[in-house]
Order: structure tokens, then C-alpha cells, then sequence
């Protein structure tokens, strides 16, 4: 079961460099505005005053997205029963692996991790995995090799971690594999930030580290999936029910 405010207190802990580098240049302008004009320090207080209004406003909207919104309650993925493989992967952090277990609790739980040091450089990754253990038996991969025999999975997930595939031609490699792996009746299930102006006004130029819904679509394009269902739980994160092309739910 997740934690109270799990979500939220996890962004500052992992991030919390950014809130530091955030307060202390409050701090200096405050501190410098003396020495400028009126007008430029009315324009200082302002720049001060944006800046926390940006913190505080993408800790609150983190707060509703994870913690009040439901989406770690998985309810989103519908019924289950009938699975027998259910695939988790992550890209370093694995906060779901542990919840599909309860979710799908007759089927062979698997999860996989992308992540590679030398390419996620992140601090905040790096702390999230020394705060978390990974998933018992998580297979170590690359993104353009999964081992699992074809047409094994009925679901793969990937929940918050496939944008952290930063090349294109990678990440369209990466869903060939993951077509190649799911079941002709299977689906994936991917949930993601998007590039728009909701997160713009949740995030700032943090909306930047996402994607737009078109190049996600570019790549399920390219990868032979198609869309059967798009979940929106929040205005923030949609969740791509994708399946093989020429395949139903």
C-alpha cells in the first residue's frame, strides 16, 4: 500500500536540489533588490513572487495527480482475471510492480528495468533507487532487446518511464520489441505526461522532459500499434491502451 502524500514527498526528495537552487535565487534577489531602482525592484518582487507560485503550484498539482487523484490505484486498467502475464517496466524507479501483484494476482508478475547509468544520468533517479529496492527478480534489459518468447505477454505497462527513452529511433525499437513480446489479444498500457499546455501550467519548462501526443503517436505508428483506448484520469497524464495492429481488445 502506498504511503499518505507518498507521491509528493518522493518529488522533494528526489528533487529537492531544484527547490534549493529555487529559494536561494528568491533569496538573492530579495536581498539585491535594494540597490536598483524602484521600478526594477518592483520587477524583482514580481520575478520572486513567479517563482514560488510556479513551486508551490506544480507541489500541489504533484499532490493531486498522486496522491488524491486514484492513480495508483490502478482502477483505470478495468477488469482482470484471465491474464496469465502481466509485464512491469520501469527506467529506474518502480513504484507499480508491487500494486499490479495485488492487481493481477493470478498472473506471473515480471518486471523489467531500462535503466542504464551511463544514459540516465539524473540525480533524481539515482536517489529514487537508493530509496527503493527493486521488485524481486527484476530482469536488468536494454531497450531494443526484452527476454521474453513472442506472443507471451497479455499486458505490459509502462507507466512514467517510456518518455525516458530520449532517442526516437530507440524508442521505436523498443515498442517493435514490445509488439513482439505481447500476445496477439494483449495489450500495453502506456501512461505519460504530455508536452501540452496542461503541464506547461503544472510544470513550467519542466513540460519539456515530456512528450506532445503526436510524437507518441509517431511512434506507435511506426511500431505497427495502434490505439484502441485513451485514459485520461487527469488533465496531466493519459494512459494509450495500445494493441497489435489488426487486433481488438
Amino acid at each position: 500500500m502506498r504511503k499518505p502524500l507518498q507521491g509528493v514527498s518522493n518529488i522533494i526528495r528526489f528533487n529537492w536540489h531544484y527547490y534549493v537552487i529555487a529559494f536561494i535565487l528568491v533569496f538573492l534577489l530579495v536581498l539585491t533588490a535594494g540597490y536598483f531602482s524602484k521600478t526594477t525592484q518592483t520587477i524583482i518582487y514580481v520575478l520572486s513572487v513567479l517563482v514560488i507560485l510556479s513551486v508551490l503550484i506544480s507541489l500541489f498539482i504533484s499532490l493531486y495527480v498522486y496522491d488524491l487523484s486514484g492513480f495508483y490505484n490502478l482502477r483505470w486498467i478495468g477488469q482482470t482475471g484471465s491474464e496469465k502475464l502481466v509485464v512491469n517496466i520501469n527506467a529506474g524507479f518502480d513504484e507499480t510492480s508491487e500494486l499490479l501483484k495485488y492487481k493481477f494476482y493470478t498472473a506471473e508478475i515480471i518486471a523489467c528495468d531500462f535503466y542504464d547509468p551511463e544514459n540516465h544520468t539524473e540525480i533524481s533517479i539515482k536517489r529514487a533507487r537508493k530509496a527503493y529496492p527493486p521488485y524481486h527478480n527484476t530482469k536488468q534489459i536494454t531497450t531494443g532487446n526484452l527476454p521474453l518468447p513472442d506472443n507471451s505477454a497479455d499486458k505490459i505497462f509502462l507507466i512514467l518511464s517510456a518518455h525516458e527513452i530520449r532517442n526516437e529511433k530507440e524508442r521505436i525499437t523498443f515498442f517493435k520489441e514490445l509488439k513482439r513480446v505481447l500476445k496477439p489479444s494483449g495489450q500495453i498500457y502506456v501512461s505519460e505526461h504530455l508536452r501540452n499546455i496542461s503541464n506547461f501550467l503544472a510544470y513550467n519548462i519542466g513540460f519539456f522532459h515530456f512528450y506532445s501526443k503526436n510524437t507518441w503517436l509517431n511512434t506507435f505508428e511506426n511500431s505497427a500499434l495502434k490505439i484502441k483506448q485513451e485514459i485520461k484520469l487527469t488533465p496531466f497524464i493519459s494512459t494509450f491502451i495500445l494493441a497489435k495492429n489488426g487486433n481488438t481488445l
